[in-house]
């Protein structure tokens, strides 16, 4: 298993790669482009850049968050294919440079999804939140310009200002898009990639719907174990795999992780690993990664990643704000540093105790 940490950029990161290095078993940086635009091509000369950079500070680059895929081809629009083509070069020049993993999802319009940015606590932390009553009650547009309001300055990941400058007009065009319309389109996008992920041995990783059900009446694919295990049938390949993500599937109570992970253990590429507490039905807050804060198993679920021998990448997910760190919300250094610790204690004594 191999400890990596979530990086923004020099310019887009309250983190610095110096802090990184000193989280204890960190042993890379997730990280991306973010100033390329959605569709458009890598260019080689600006990968070899970020990954000198982390490099310089004593940490590897072998995953990337996120290449994210284009509204057209989830659409299943007649220029997916152009778009297609540019991801395949991005693919290639990341591969050149030592990238295995590039995650991404296919959730349309939006990614991730939360009604709050920075619910209080009791301890006076703050983290996200989502209540599905409050979402349904409020106009996606408004939702945008509040987060906007209160994300400390820093960009949402997975928010393209692009995309989110035409709304209503992109919600528009899925009204007539359905689940399996968007099954389809995202196993052409994968039929029409994965002959260049195995000649330059990049693997992509689907990371779940967030939270795992429709909102405002979108369709949402990558939800449970049914649909997953759909997608790794309909595209059968080793280098189409997973984005494990605890608290993205583990916000349905439905869903058992530890289960999902010794199920597909043999497709999961990359592993986030967070803990969230549920508030009823729709409702949930993010929380630390311990056990006893949370309604996950922490415990269970590297206990899982151990039982299948995982040797991939597992990276700390979202974290609170703690003593008083202004930061990206769910992407400050100190809570998730600790996170990263409690994994890396787990694993050890999970490791020592099997011997």
């Amino acid at each position: 298993m191999k400890m990596v940490f979530r990086w923004f950029g020099e310019s887009d990161d309250s983190v610095s790669l110096k802090e990184i290095r000193q989280i204890p078993g960190m042993t890379g940086v997730v990280s991306a482009l973010s100033d390329i635009p959605v569709g458009k091509v890598w260019p080689l000369d600006k990968i070899k850049n970020l990954k000198k950079k982390i490099n310089d500070a004593g940490l590897e680059l072998e995953v990337i968050e996120s290449v994210n895929v284009h509204e057209d081809i989830k659409l299943g629009a007649p220029s997916r294919d152009n778009y297609i083509e540019n991801y395949k070069a991005t693919l290639k020049n990341l591969a050149a440079e030592g990238v295995k993993v590039v995650c991404y999802n296919f959730m349309p319009v939006f990614d991730w999804l939360r009604s709050d940015l920075a619910l209080e606590l009791e301890d006076g932390s703050t983290t996200m939140s989502y209540d599905e009553k409050w979402i349904n009650n409020t106009d996606p547009v408004k939702l945008v310009e509040e987060f906007d309001k209160s994300s400390e300055g820093f960009s949402l990941p997975g928010w393209e200002p692009e995309r989110l400058a035409e709304l209503k007009d992109i919600m528009k065009k899925y009204e007539s898009i359905t689940e399996d319309d968007l099954f389809e389109n995202l196993k052409y996008f994968l039929e029409e990639i994965l002959p260049v992920c195995k000649e330059n041995d990049i693997k992509m990783a689907i990371h779940p719907d967030d939270p795992p059900w429709p909102i405002y009446g979108l369709p949402r694919i990558m939800t449970g174990k049914e649909n997953i295990r759909k997608l790794l049938d309909m595209v059968d390949d080793p280098y189409n795999g997973l984005s494990l993500c605890s608290g993205s599937l583990g916000s349905n109570p439905d869903n058992n992780v530890p289960d999902l992970i010794r199920e597909f253990g043999n497709r999961i590429h990359f592993g986030h690993v967070r803990n969230l507490k549920f508030d009823g039905n729709g409702k949930f807050h993010e929380t630390s990664h311990l056990s006893d804060d949370g309604s996950l198993d922490l415990f269970e679920i590297m206990k899982a990643y151990y039982d299948i021998g995982y040797e991939g990448y597992i990276r700390p997910d979202h974290g609170r704000m703690i003593w008083g760190e202004k930061a990206r919300p769910g992407y400050g250094l100190y809570d998730r540093a600790l996170g990263a610790t409690y994994l890396n204690g787990l694993w050890e004594a999970i490791n020592k105790c099997s011997k």
